[in-house]
């Protein structure tokens, strides 16, 4: 990964770790779909003048049903399920749980799209998946006002990245970005128009909650996807994915200075060996020399 692009990693990982505390804040006034209306309507206001030239509109046009499936996959499914886990759990505990994003890119790109997956790779795996454990083993509850749905429905969300990363690198990387962005942007809305209306919260929203909607929207929508389309073209899906190494630090810092969530040993033990699975996962932890075929 270049310098430049390192830079736009960890500016989008602000960002994104940001979000979890604007959810956080937004989600329980408004409800997750409406609360993901807001943010893709907002964004899409924002990047769609970015289309106004024959040229972008006609390659909206053109590839108009892939769009719509990658805003269905990257921002309406996985948005959603993050807005609902974080009226349950805490904002920095789900930007965890989301931090195996990697691990289903590296896993569905090698099942479905061709990308070589090494022997070293199945054991991060493995140390992820235990490091989501120990981070939730307590909190696997699933009945009544348990946590344990909650917690399936972040993995959700990172399946569903998991898909979109690989789809967008395969499919769509000829795209420019500015398309990338507010064509699958514009997409959500639309997607998400008529159930976020329907779902509209009967009572007023307070300022606090439309203000961390908004930024929701700007901040960690408009400006992030940008970003993030622009590594997933020159750095790659998995590579790109990583950024979920530096969510969750920056989700636990903002959460504990702003909303007073606690920072137990056990959240902290699972986060270590959650990102140490996932950095040998995705090869940024090398256990030695690959000179190997990859693995069938």
């Amino acid at each position: 990964m270049s310098p430049a692009d390192t830079l736009r990693l960890l500016l989008l990982s602000s960002l994104w770790g940001l979000s979890f505390i604007f959810m956080r804040v937004a989600v329980p006034e408004f409800g997750p779909v409406p609360l993901i209306l807001v943010r893709m309507g907002v964004g899409a206001l924002f990047l769609v003048p970015l289309l106004l030239s024959v040229r972008y509109l006609r390659l909206v046009w053109e590839n108009r049903s892939r769009l719509f499936l990658l805003g269905l996959v990257n921002h309406v499914l996985p948005f959603s399920l993050l807005a609902l886990a974080t009226t349950r759990l805490e904002a920095g505990f789900t930007s965890l749980i989301n931090a195996t994003t990697p691990i289903f890119t590296a896993l569905l790109g090698a099942l479905f799209f061709a990308t070589p997956i090494l022997r070293q790779q199945y054991l991060g795996l493995a140390l992820a998946l235990f490091g989501v454990y120990v981070l939730s083993a307590d909190r696997l509850d699933f009945a009544l006002g348990g946590d344990g749905w909650f917690i399936l429905a972040v993995l959700g969300a990172t399946f569903c990245y998991g898909i979109a990363g690989n789809y967008s690198k395969t499919y769509l990387a000829h795209l420019p970005v500015r398309v990338l962005a507010a064509g699958s942007t514009a997409m959500s809305a639309l997607i998400l128009l008529v159930p976020g209306l329907i779902l509209w919260p009967a009572e007023p929203v307070s300022g606090l909650a439309w203000a961390n909607a908004l930024a929701l929207a700007v901040l960690s929508t408009t400006a992030a996807f940008l970003l993030y389309f622009g590594l997933i073209a020159s750095a790659g899906a998995t590579a790109t994915s990583t950024v979920t190494f530096l969510v969750p630090v920056s989700a636990l810092v903002w959460g504990f200075v702003l909303l007073g969530e606690r920072l137990s040993l056990q959240v902290l033990a699972g986060m270590a060996i959650t990102l140490a699975g996932t950095a040998i996962a995705t090869r940024m932890i090398r256990l030695r020399r690959e000179t190997r075929e990859p693995a069938p």
